[in-house]
């Protein structure tokens, strides 16, 4: 058939084979892909903070920060309360503890996947004993 195509939806096919991913893990690591987002998770860790104050040590106004401070919520990454007329924003423990698990999982097999290889004999040896020409004295 010659002038037929097939088109391929790439993001579909992708979203069929990974339908186990945690939702909020992946907005988790897509939040945090923003350098700024990054920056803001990262001053929050010191402890909660008016949106005002973080719009202060940050280089975008107030109105982006509270964009990215909606995107990290919207994430599960932070949480915010109510102090009189302010708003304080804090790390949600549950966001972070997900990223954590999500490492700690990765790191772990990382590790095990490289103990293994390393302790593979190495390459042209069987048994533990070297191939090729031996050499006498």
């Amino acid at each position: 058939m010659r002038g037929v195509f097939f088109l391929i939806d790439k993001t579909a096919l992708v979203r069929d084979s990974l339908r186990l991913v945690d939702t909020y893990l992946q907005a988790g690591l897509d939040a945090l892909g923003d350098a700024t987002r990054m920056a803001i998770f990262q001053k929050l860790a010191g402890g909660p903070i008016a949106v005002n104050a973080l719009a202060r040590s940050m280089p975008v106004s107030r109105p982006a920060v509270s964009q990215h401070l909606r995107v990290l919520k919207d994430a599960g990454l932070v949480m915010d309360s109510r102090a009189g007329t302010r708003r304080l924003y804090q790390l949600n423990p549950e966001g972070v503890a997900r990223l954590r698990v999500h490492f700690d999982q990765m790191w772990t097999k990382a590790m095990k996947s490289f103990q293994a290889e390393a302790e593979k004999p190495p390459i042209g040896e069987k048994h533990g004993k070297p191939r090729g020409r031996s050499r006498r004295s």
